[in-house]
């Protein structure tokens, strides 16, 4: 095992969830059951992977000259994400009750679009796809553990809010660029 590799792995999986540590520290300030939160939000990042998973195995039909241009869509997606932040565009992404298990999995699979977006073209390249999924699942736990934490922090929380939003949109071309000049 590439320890190289599991740090790419969590490199990305920490940049492209940074929103979601926010959502996590809200539906734990809310929650009823602390378990209701990991499990909604184990079972949404699993449909988070498993779209990824067949939309990396479907991409790599792709001929490999062409699979470097899979990195247009997080760069895409980091632009647009600039481009809303530039124009002050705030998208409230905040849970409004308690929630439960169906309520955070589906908040976290809807927030999603932007991972599986970045994911499908690294898994696409990858030659440890099991490697990623595997460190993605242990980060879940680390996520959710580091959201309960805030939620009990409202500095930490607010300020995670505030900067997290301005690194997102600059992480997103970064893989982008990464993955486009990968082949």
């Amino acid at each position: 095992m590439d320890l190289g590799v599991i740090g790419q792995a969590a490199g990305m999986f920490a940049v492209t969830n940074v929103d979601d540590l926010v959502i996590l520290a809200l539906f734990f300030s809310r929650a009823r059951s602390v378990w209701q939160v990991v499990v909604g939000q184990y079972l949404g990042f699993a449909g988070i992977l498993a779209v990824a998973v067949v939309g990396a195995l479907g991409a790599s039909l792709l001929p490999e000259q062409f699979r470097p241009w899979l990195g247009l869509i997080p760069l895409a997606l980091g632009l647009k994400a600039a481009w809303s932040l530039w124009r002050d565009s705030d998208d409230d992404d905040e849970p409004a009750a308690a929630p439960g298990i169906l309520a955070v999995a589906g908040v976290t699979l809807a927030n999603g679009g932007d991972n599986i977006g970045v994911y499908v073209p690294v898994f696409t390249v990858a030659d440890s796809l099991w490697v990623y999924v595997v460190v993605f699942l242990v980060l879940v736990g680390v996520w959710c553990l580091a959201g309960w934490f805030l939620a009990s922090r409202q500095v930490v929380a607010k300020a995670l809010a505030k900067w997290g939003h301005i690194a997102l949109p600059v992480v997103l071309i970064v893989i982008g660029l990464l993955v486009l000049f990968s082949g």
